[in-house]
């Protein structure tokens, strides 16, 4: 919209590109767009006024509305108390339900569930928040967690092994200042999703200690068997891909190997319930993994359908974000690329990634005879603080069985 249009409640305003997706920015009530306050590609923080709604003869007269600090929306968010926002029909960045979210899913990313506001708190007082037990949504820490605290009705607490723990920490390597080159090219512009993946990859493998374990897989059977239901299925406009295969049998693996399947988050490990399978999707200007809920029971015709429209929507910005922020086990599939074999950076919280490279026509021995084989190899990172190299090996044989014995995929 420009300057002087007339809006509706719920007419798209604007576009607003965040670290992962692009939202609509929608008007909260209807009315002329009075006035626009920044330039198209600027970056503005959350709780910056961006726009002003109002009567037609407002158009283009008045001042920017007094910002709202970002602790305050970050305070909202949380649910907890706000000052009183400014009278003037302000339209404010990041307050649409799906920023909301993503601010929130960002902070739920971090060690401690908090807000801003309360971790500043916190570590003003000397509060570690590792000891405090939070209140809110999925054990948020609030506020009020920490009041008892900050006014000294309660003495801050303490952990028993808070000294060897110390001890721990000095004695850890200081990581490296990155060097400084001479700049030589052209600046290129770098996707802020880019940066978001690359600063989430460096931090992954700066503190996950990787391992990786290979496997080699006969794919023969699962061709033949992919042909054979998508010969079935075409009448319903299915056409199931290898990648759908190897989801299905990853989920199966899972149900198997649940260890697999956990969380690594502050020093603890965490059992997740459900298997939510993502996928990494390549993109223009970067990385998404939207993920598959419950892969495990959906069938191959339903894992098919999902993951194409996730991969068609991913291209084209429509994701939501409950559909990229979660999911337990990552794949990672560059077969289509004619790769052999790579290995792919944990995402983190989760212990483990799937690396998948091409299926390839190799000669191999049966029955005593050399014949056309088609094999797969794929490599499983691991996080060697949850899985051993044994636990990691026996998730690859189960992979190996589901793909090799393909209609086990069917009923499972």
């Amino acid at each position: 919209k420009a300057v002087g249009d007339e809006v509706a409640e719920g007419d798209a305003l604007a576009e607003i590109e965040t670290d992962k997706i692009t939202l609509e920015m929608e008007a909260q009530e209807s009315g002329f767009l009075t006035n626009v306050f920044v330039d198209e590609g600027a970056v503005v923080p959350i709780g910056e006024v961006v726009a002003t709604i109002g009567a037609q003869d407002e158009v283009g007269k008045g001042e920017k509305p007094a910002t709202k600090a970002t602790e305050a929306v970050a305070e909202e968010i949380s649910g907890e108390p706000l000052e009183e926002a400014d009278e003037a029909a302000a339209v404010v960045a990041g307050e649409t339900p799906a920023a909301e979210a993503e601010a929130e899913a960002v902070e739920r990313n971090e060690k401690f569930r908090a807000s801003p506001l309360v971790k500043r708190l916190a570590e003003e007082a000397g509060l570690d928040l590792g000891l405090v037990s939070g209140s809110g949504p999925d054990g948020r820490i609030v506020k009020k967690d920490i009041q008892p605290y900050l006014d000294g009705s309660k003495a801050l607490p303490t952990a028993k092994g808070e000294a060897v723990a110390a001890e721990v920490v000095a004695a850890a390597p200081a990581r490296a200042a990155a060097p400084t080159y001479a700049v030589t090219g052209t600046k290129v512009d770098m996707p802020k999703i880019k940066r978001v993946t690359g600063d989430r990859m460096s931090e992954s493998k700066g503190f996950i200690p990787h391992y990786y374990v290979s496997a080699s897989i006969d794919m023969s059977a699962a061709l033949e068997f992919r042909k054979t239901i998508n010969a079935q299925l075409e009448s319903a406009g299915i056409k199931v891909s290898v990648n759908d295969l190897i989801i299905k049998a990853a989920a199966l693996s899972l149900v198997e190997h649940p260890n697999v399947n956990r969380s690594f988050v502050g020093g603890e490990l965490y059992q997740q319930d459900s298997i939510d399978v993502n996928i990494a999707i390549a993109m223009d200007g970067g990385l998404i993994a939207p993920f598959i809920p419950a892969a495990d029971q959906k069938s191959l015709g339903t894992i098919s359908k999902m993951a194409k429209d996730l991969g068609k929507r991913a291209r084209e910005g429509g994701l939501s974000m409950e559909e990229y922020q979660g999911g337990t086990f990552t794949i990672s599939n560059l077969g289509m690329f004619d790769v052999d074999e790579f290995i792919a950076v944990i995402n983190p919280p989760q212990v483990a990634i799937l690396a998948v490279g091409s299926v390839a026509e190799v000669p191999v021995v049966r029955d005593g005879k050399i014949k056309v084989g088609h094999q797969m190899t794929i490599t499983l990172s691991a996080d060697h603080r949850a899985l051993d190299g044994a636990e990691v090996a026996s998730f690859l044989q189960s992979v190996r069985k589901y793909l090799e014995n393909p209609m086990l995929l069917a009923v499972g």
